[in-house]
């Protein structure tokens, strides 16, 4: 889902880097994120910030996908050493199976109507024993957020109870017994 104006605006600011810089990386760090060498996939890069922070931890590579052409082109014209593709989380079919070893979320997944869809997707293209780093916001932000702001979000069933609850059952489903989020 394309943002709203006034939230392409939020994400673009200051207080959003800041919030990447200082929460998001040291909380995923905190977690065990190591992309030294690895195949890096980060689903909704929006204007880059991430990938400039990701690629600190010297990835072997590293690909940004975000649906909103605007935000490519920001994330391509700011960090041109980077590559950035216009793509749609749900279907991850220009990735092979297993081929990515960390696939990172900056609090994107709400975005998409049909997250599980995502998550499959995310799941086959995770290699064995590969690394889901994700930071969402709880589900009850995400309607404040809506009401103060009117950024817009899907109305979907989004929230880490049910996020937590998909994980789990496709986890105990799923071949890639060391898949760890």
């Amino acid at each position: 889902m394309k943002l709203s104006t006034p939230e392409f605006r939020a994400m673009q600011s200051l207080p959003r880097r800041l919030g990447q810089r200082f929460f998001e990386m040291p909380m995923f760090r905190q977690m065990g994120l190591d992309l030294q060498n690895k195949d890096v996939l980060e689903i909704g890069c929006g204007s880059g910030y991430g990938a400039h922070l990701l690629n600190q931890l010297q990835p072997k590579s590293y690909i940004g996908l975000d649906v909103m052409t605007e935000q490519v082109e920001l994330a391509r014209k700011k960090y041109p050493q980077f590559k950035f593709l216009i793509q749609d989380a749900e279907d991850l079919s220009q990735f092979e199976n297993e081929s990515k070893d960390v696939i990172i979320i900056f609090g994107v997944l709400h975005h998409i109507p049909n997250w599980r869809k995502a998550i499959d997707e995310i799941t086959r293209v995770l290699k064995p024993n590969g690394s889901l780093f994700l930071e969402e916001p709880r589900g009850v932000d995400i309607k404040v957020f809506d009401a103060f702001f009117r950024w817009g979000h899907p109305n979907t069933d989004f929230g880490l109870n049910a996020l937590d609850e998909y994980l789990a059952k496709g986890l105990k489903s799923s071949t890639r017994d060391g898949l760890r989020c």
